[in-house]
């Protein structure tokens, strides 16, 4: 969800620039994609918020991988 809506705010931001280049108010427009911006700001934190919690209740699952060790002789 979070993707096809930063794509869609990508595209609409370049409707935008061809509206302004052509002299036309662009006022409600920016006012949709800020929203949008926002609504996907709210999403990312919430998803970070949702890991952060997954981390804290389950701590054995961040181990670090070790690659294969060289024995010294």
């Amino acid at each position: 969800e979070i993707e096809r809506m930063r794509h869609q705010i990508s595209r609409q931001r370049k409707d935008i620039q061809s509206l302004q280049r052509a002299g036309i108010s662009t006022l409600p427009a920016e006012a949709l994609l800020a929203r949008m911006q926002a609504t996907v700001d709210n999403l990312c934190a919430e998803r970070d918020k949702r890991v952060g919690e997954q981390r804290m209740k389950s701590p054995g699952t961040s181990k670090v991988i070790k690659g294969s060790q060289l024995r010294q002789r």
